[in-house]
């Protein structure tokens, strides 16, 4: 059976693609503009075409016949705009909730009207879901004939190892289409432990993205040493050895945190190698995680490839921008049923 085809409009490194494939969807497009990140994309999806420019500068028909396409072929045209504007911290600044990159969701719309796909899957940050961008998006798309579903879940209860809330959107121009909710015990979640616990010590592996050796003084790393194994915080440490700017403030609790091994990980985001960005201490290893121990926790697969050439600090923001396959999988198989229940109605 010929596989369902799909485009990953902002594909970043490819976490998306990468789900999308894992779900059996062929992806025959891809458009992202930073080079690094199109880089690391081409390493692990170098089949797919890839457009290596602003995604405003791309004509979606002349596309459509670069690809071989016609109106209506295309089985899937996912995609997550930029999100820094609509993050918790972006919402509390004017000027990031302000930022032009916002406007992008309507690419969306844009590409759909040259495409018309028959379904839609785009992802992104929880305030997106209360934007006025988002009503507007959802109104013009249903105005083209789609049925849309939006939902705020949590990635832990789609066997990602990272409590992390996203918003997802599906839609569909050939029947009703749903998010589907579900809900994990806590013994069915995946854990820290399951993601990375099998790996070797760092600087032994011969895996340049768990090799890399940290940098850090002495105080910082017996700072480090000094909080609890497996779940400790900065707020376990004696008063003399907490920083005096963590000493002023009650926030920020998960600064220099330890994760828990039986528990999903925070979110991780660009900063997860930096135990001063959040909770990224290894459970019981005196370091920050690695940056294959963040790629796994994202659900990459055990050997994903990422640029260098932005430095370390680069390949950690791919990770924590980009989209946990597994998650991706759950959500594209669903859409692979719902057109295969469309097709047999036809």
């Amino acid at each position: 059976m010929k596989k369902r085809t799909a485009i990953d409009l902002f594909s970043g490194a490819g976490g998306l693609t990468q789900g999308l494939k894992q779900a059996k969807f062929n992806v025959v497009g891809a458009v992202e503009n930073h080079s690094t990140y199109a880089e690391s994309y081409r390493l692990n999806h170098p089949k797919t075409q890839l457009v290596e420019d602003s995604i405003t500068n791309i004509d979606p028909v002349e596309y459509m016949k670069q690809l071989g396409l016609k109106e209506g072929d295309l089985d899937l045209l996912a995609g997550c705009p930029p999100c820094q504007g609509y993050s918790t911290i972006g919402t509390r600044n004017r000027g990031q909730k302000n930022d032009p990159r916002n406007d992008l969701v309507y690419e969306v719309l844009r590409f759909a009207k040259a495409f018309k796909p028959k379904t839609i899957m785009m992802e992104n940050v929880p305030a997106l879901a209360n934007d006025e961008r988002l009503k507007k998006l959802r109104d013009d798309l249903e105005s083209e004939g789609y049925d849309i579903d939006v939902k705020v879940l949590n990635m832990s209860h789609y066997m990602v190892p990272q409590a992390r809330r996203r918003m997802i959107m599906l839609a569909s121009r050939v029947g009703s289409v749903e998010v589907i909710s579900q809900e994990l015990d806590k013994k069915e979640m995946k854990t820290v432990r399951d993601a990375i616990e099998f790996l070797p010590d760092s600087g032994k592996s011969g895996d340049p993205l768990h090799d890399i050796i940290e940098n850090r003084t002495d105080k910082i790393k017996e700072r480090i040493a000094m909080i609890p194994k497996d779940g400790g915080s900065r707020t376990d440490l004696d008063e003399s050895l907490q920083l005096e700017c963590h000493k002023r403030t009650t926030g920020f609790k998960d600064v220099y945190g330890r994760m828990s091994w039986d528990k999903p990980s925070p979110t991780i985001t660009g900063g997860c190698i930096s135990p001063s960005k959040g909770r990224f201490l290894h459970p019981v290893k005196n370091r920050a995680i690695t940056l294959r121990e963040a790629s796994l926790l994202q659900t990459f697969p055990k050997d994903y490839k990422f640029s260098f050439n932005s430095g370390k600090q680069g390949v950690a923001m791919m990770i924590g921008n980009a989209l946990p396959p597994v998650f991706i999988e759950f959500h594209a198989k669903s859409l692979l049923k719902h057109l295969t229940v469309a097709n047999n109605k036809t």
